[in-house]
């Protein structure tokens, strides 16, 4: 038997690509970002756009201030984070609510299905309450076949009625990490 480097399987998942495309389709220009293993697939795609420009972040709540800019200079961006970085945008999730800017953020969930790091699960169980109680509409993707859906409507959402939103991409849909000693 011969293996041949066609008869390899891809295994990156699909929804990566639909967030992707759903961010073109909506003209998005500015994604800022903290690295996250959850985001990679897709941080890669915005880094060999032409039209989009990934702008690695020191803190996530940098990203809030940098969404409203891009407003303010006629663009459109959205913010890639992970559920830990939530609690450090707790007071720049004002401006949401003082300037009503089209704010949209992609989240990966930590702290919930299958977690074997304790320091993810406060901010994980709070996130999305911390959100709402910030004024921001949550909406959840748990499984692969509904991330287009659920990102295109948070997308039409954010843009179009002007309602900041949350995309909260949960724990299961991206695997749970597992401590290697």
């Amino acid at each position: 038997m011969h293996a041949c480097a066609d008869d390899s399987v891809d295994t990156a998942p699909a929804w990566p690509d639909d967030i992707f495309a759903i961010l073109q389709r909506f003209e998005v220009r500015q994604v800022p970002y903290v690295p996250d293993a959850g985001h990679s697939q897709l941080i890669r795609r915005v880094l060999a756009s032409s039209t989009m420009r990934g702008i690695p972040l020191t803190t996530e709540e940098e990203g809030v201030a940098l969404l409203l800019g891009a407003w303010a200079g006629g663009q459109r961006g959205v913010l890639l984070m992970q559920s830990s970085g939530v609690g450090n945008c707790i007071n720049m999730l004002s401006l949401t609510q003082i300037f009503r800017f089209p704010f949209l953020t992609l989240v990966t969930m930590r702290g919930e299905w299958g977690e074997f790091n304790p320091w993810q699960v406060p901010m994980g169980s709070a996130t999305q309450a911390a959100f709402e109680l910030a004024g921001i509409k949550v909406l959840r993707a748990s499984h692969a076949q509904e991330v287009r859906e659920v990102v295109e409507a948070a997308a039409s959402q954010a843009y179009n009625a002007c309602t900041p939103t949350a995309v909260l991409l949960s724990q299961r849909l991206i695997g749970a990490k597992v401590f290697v000693k």
